[in-house]
């Protein structure tokens, strides 16, 4: 426990990257050692970079949706560890937010995850976290990973990004919402028990 508080003091303190990111440090992340659910997406917007409150917008509204959570279930971190692939607000590209900076990544996440026994099952949201995490078993593209998902069952479920962007997505792909947003809730729900 004191090991976890400590790292996370460290990770909210780093500046490792700090000259490529455009509005400065502010990792958000949270994570207590019971938790049970991992939850591992991109990297903050600007709203969640603001708040300091990881999913605290219109995309965390639509991930809560899918996994049955209330905000107060969600955002127990003796329940839910965030951990995303970059914790800082990476900036603007040409079409959305850039990529998560590799150095969280390659700095802290096997220490983060380390401090972590309990996770029984861990989401991966967007193609970023799902190449990081499934390696060679990820497949072509983000929509066939996903399609893919009863294959990385119990250990991880991969997920779109929950973003109103992907509002084109999530209706070219209805299968999800009907046959992968039920079995999610029935995987998150014993976790809260």
């Amino acid at each position: 426990m004191e090991a976890l508080e400590s790292l996370l003091e460290q990770v909210r303190a780093c500046r490792i990257c700090e000259a490529h990111l455009p509005l400065g440090p502010n990792p958000v992340l949270r994570a207590q050692a019971s938790a049970r659910l991992l939850i591992v997406g991109q990297a903050p917007g600007t709203k969640v970079h603001a708040s300091g409150i990881p999913w605290h917008d219109q995309s965390g509204k639509k991930l809560r949706t899918w996994l049955g959570l209330s905000p107060e279930q969600f955002y127990d971190e003796s329940k839910v560890a965030i951990i995303p692939m970059g914790f800082c607000y990476p900036g603007k590209g040409k079409s959305g937010d850039l990529p998560p900076r590799p150095e969280c990544t390659r700095h802290w996440h096997q220490l983060l995850l380390a401090q972590l026994p309990n996770i029984e099952l861990t989401l991966l949201i967007g193609k970023y976290a799902q190449d990081h995490f499934l390696g060679a078993a990820a497949k072509a593209n983000l929509t066939e990973t996903v399609a893919a998902w009863p294959e990385y069952l119990p250990t991880y479920m991969p997920l779109p990004h929950p973003s109103p962007r992907n509002m084109f997505w999530l209706r070219r792909n209805a299968w999800f919402e009907q046959d992968a947003v039920p079995v999610l809730q029935q995987l998150v729900q014993p976790l809260f028990t």
